[in-house]
């Protein structure tokens, strides 16, 4: 028995993703022929600004390629519009003559893009910015143009601005706004991008209205006038002023439409057999220009279509969270505010950070991000829960990590304490869930991997650090997160060994200048390459380099662990897991002074205190009268130690001294990652040295090194490096090592990965076998840790006080 026929109009994001669908629900239900106006297969609409800016290329950005067409069995037909749909006798008919006969039509005929109708709107050189043709026009006008202007200040238009400056011309926004993107943005965050692109070299002209275009002999386009009567040369005009559903196809077979195809909540129209999806589509009274509303649309439609008949599309509560030009930018909901609303707002703008949240009755009703967007997911679902927030909002503008507890990395944690079922990309619609379970089941180690196989952060990106930081917590380590060839995030191009390499070489001490030399794509960075340049720069220069605390993570900025309840964690130094009474006293007195919830021993020796308020963290400090333990960030933590000869019948050395003295000298070391040491006193390890960044095992004639080793997620057993003879050799072999870790791993890399990267004989060779080298690293380190101070007594000294003071929340 033949099958039905499915037609679908529209070879778009929204229509391929409805046959994904469908070939997911009733994989062989259907015979599927596709028309699509387009010289190209399916590709990624949002991508095309990183193909303008030489970011990527057109074939980067496909979503389907031929050969998914062959697999699934689909009749193509590229390059060819439909012009008329036959509902009498079910058939659609291009403008060459091809037919093609339906059972059920779907229609994703998308949007065309809105052309001022000024005077000169079509000379040559005038184009929109829609498709693949428009984004080659752009290419090829750079090449041979200079003055290009942009009318509109939308998203479109500023990724449009960016790719034509960085193509080489010079680029002028025109906007009749008062501010850019002020659908996304309030006016606040609207200048703080202002500023930034300008930064880059992009021009503006708000509140400016285009009266005529002027063109020159040959019929091409040479200047704008404003009605101001002042004139800007171009050679290129890019209208990107909006969008327009494209519904004359329907409305010619008259099907009912009204600023859109008009669709019920089961996405058919007016005759039953044919559905509609996309920008093309009017959903009760609204047209969606997002992707993410398109993608549910397509997934109510494919149920539909499979026969199963349950899904309903009841609209979307919408959300922009945005990378325009890499500066990240989110909104929800009512972020303007107005009667019967207030605001709590954190500005910050030598950090570039602005955040603007809009509560109503208890209720989170919007938000605006500008700069630090990680929390912009968890806003957007207390906003669409409708979760009273009166128990959080004390510590609402710090976002979700301030209720996660301490994993390493503070976007780690988010990822960890993210349901299976919460959203991840907002473009594809993917969960949690959907991501672990790939990884899993499929084998993937790679982003690039989860995004071909679940569409994660293949849209635009916004949600990469995100997908990366599940891959970490799934595989532990191994996962490698930074490929030598890699750029350390979206506001560089340049990889982790060349931003050192240039910060060497220049001899760049802070942020700015790095940023400057290097030509990053945005002044104020983001929350992936901040942290790493502030570690590059002061490992790099020790003593010279400007230490940045907003650059990084909370349990640094604090010095303490954060818990999942916004408490925080106090771990006091006690060098090789020693105490005395003096110590455990102030400890059990700092225990009921301060009600502290829980004393726990860690597993690496020490005390921790659990449960500290923030506010009273440098009390704390001050009446415990101990020097920091360094278990919250990337940096030295504990050296744990056994008995050793001093009183284990099987010691061979003195395990405890050696731990003591090792955690003296490397007090206050920060590093790439958390490293952890240990000291065995005879080969039966009850230290776990084995398991260790550093392990150091005592044996009757010395000392043996063990370097690599890694306790976590994945255990990674420690290689041999070599036997010494001395204590002093210990220091000086382990402290070498350290500090080649410290100048050459990536931020972020565990002593394991690094060694993978650049492999144990290279090591022995710079520690082992070249004694002037050995020395040379050794006394490094030593300088750089000379004279540092210990933070917890730079704090009670009154450094940084505006840390530890509660963020109290604007009156409205």
């Amino acid at each position: 028995m033949s099958k039905p026929k499915l037609v679908l109009v529209g070879n778009g994001m929204a229509g391929v993703r409805t046959l994904e669908e469908l070939f997911a629900l009733a994989p062989d239900m259907y015979d599927v022929t596709v028309f699509g106006s387009e010289p190209h297969p399916n590709y990624n609409r949002i991508l095309l600004s990183p193909v303008l800016a030489g970011e990527q290329t057109i074939e980067q950005i496909i979503l389907n390629d031929l050969d998914w067409y062959k697999q699934h069995n689909i009749t193509l037909h590229m390059d060819k519009m439909v012009s008329k749909i036959d509902r009498i006798n079910r058939k659609v008919i291009a403008s060459d003559g091809t037919e093609a006969e339906y059972d059920r039509l779907l229609l994703a005929t998308g949007s065309n893009p809105f052309i001022l109708p000024v005077p000169g709107k079509d000379l040559k050189g005038v184009i929109s910015y829609r498709d693949i043709k428009d984004t080659n026009d752009m290419i090829a006008a750079a090449t041979e143009h200079t003055d290009a202007v942009v009318i509109g200040g939308g998203l479109l238009g500023l990724e449009a601005a960016n790719g034509l400056k960085l193509r080489g011309m010079n680029v002028t926004v025109v906007h009749i706004g008062e501010w850019l993107l002020e659908r996304q943005l309030d006016k606040t965050a609207g200048k703080m991008l202002e500023a930034s692109l300008a930064e880059r070299g992009l021009q503006f002209r708000l509140q400016a209205q285009t009266q005529e275009l002027l063109g020159d002999e040959h019929g091409r386009v040479r200047a704008v006038r404003f009605a101001s009567g002042e004139e800007l040369p171009a050679q290129l005009v890019v209208m990107a002023v909006g969008i327009r559903p494209n519904f004359t196809l329907a409305e010619s077979a008259g099907l009912t439409c009204d600023r859109g195809i008009k669709v019920n909540d089961t996405m058919q129209t007016f005759d039953p057999r044919i559905y509609a999806v996309g920008e093309c589509v009017n959903h009760r009274g609204i047209a969606y220009g997002l992707v993410a509303p398109l993608y549910e649309m397509a997934k109510v439609a494919a149920n539909h279509l499979a026969l199963m008949g349950y899904g309903r599309y009841q609209g979307s509560v919408l959300s922009t969270k945005l990378k325009v030009t890499g500066i990240d930018l989110f909104s929800a909901g009512n972020f303007a505010g107005g009667e019967g609303t207030e605001d709590i707002v954190l500005s910050d703008p030598s950090a570039g950070v602005y955040k603007r949240l809009v509560i109503q009755n208890d209720k989170l009703v919007g938000a605006c991000l500008y700069g630090d967007t990680s929390d912009g997911s968890w806003y957007f679902k207390l906003l669409r829960e409708g979760r009273p927030i009166a128990d959080i909002r004390d510590h609402l503008m710090f976002g979700e990590s301030s209720n996660l507890g301490d994993t390493g990395h503070q976007g780690q944690n988010k990822a960890m304490a993210m349901q299976d079922s919460d959203e991840i990309c907002g473009c594809n619609g993917v969960c949690k869930g959907t991501i672990v379970k790939a990884i899993k089941e499929k084998g993937l180690f790679t982003l690039d991997e989860v995004k071909k196989s679940t569409k994660a952060a293949s849209s635009c990106g916004s949600c990469t650090g995100l997908v990366e930081q599940i891959l970490m917590n799934t595989l532990g380590s191994d996962f490698q997160e930074t490929p030598k060839n890699k750029a350390v995030c979206g506001c560089t191009d340049r990889s982790h060994a060349d931003v050192r390499q240039a910060i060497r070489e220049q001899h760049l001490t802070s942020i700015p200048a790095a940023m400057k030399a290097m030509d990053w794509r945005t002044s104020n960075g983001c929350g992936t390459c901040r942290p790493a340049l502030n570690y590059y720069l002061i490992s790099t220069w020790p003593k010279e380099a400007v230490d940045d605390p907003q650059s990084r993570f909370i349990n640094e900025r604090a010095h303490a662990n954060i818990q999942k309840d916004g408490t925080f964690s106090v771990i006091p130094q006690m060098k090789g897991g020693v105490t005395n009474a003096s110590e455990l006293r102030r400890i059990a007195d700092v225990a009921d002074k301060y009600q502290v919830p829980l004393v726990k021993v860690t597993g690496g020796q020490r005390i921790d205190l659990l449960g500290v308020k923030k506010e009273d963290l440098v009390s704390v400090w001050k009446d415990l009268g101990m020097n920091s333990g360094h278990a919250y960030g990337k940096s030295i933590r504990t050296v744990k130690t056994c008995v050793g000869s001093e009183f284990c019948r099987f010691g061979t050395q003195n395990s405890t001294q050696m731990g003591i003295d090792l955690e003296t000298m490397l007090a206050n070391m920060w590093s790439p990652h958390k490293v952890k040491l240990a000291v065995s006193g005879c080969p039966r390890n009850c230290a776990e040295a084995g398991i260790k960044d550093v392990g150091v095992i005592a044996v009757d004639s010395g000392w043996e090194l063990y370097i690599g080793g890694n306790g976590g997620i994945k255990t990674e057993v420690a290689q041999f490096l070599c036997k010494v003879k001395t204590a002093e050799e210990v220091k000086e072999y382990s402290g070498a090592f350290l500090q080649l870790y410290r100048e050459e791993a990536y931020y972020l890399d565990r002593t394991v990965h690094y060694l993978n990267r650049v492999g144990m004989d290279y090591i022995k060779q710079r520690i082992v076998e070249n004694a002037e080298t050995r020395q040379a690293l050794f006394e490094r380190l030593l300088f750089a840790l000379d004279g540092l101070q210990d933070p917890w007594k730079a704090r009670i000294d009154g450094a940084r006080k505006e840390e530890y003071v509660p963020l109290i929340p604007m009156p409205a």
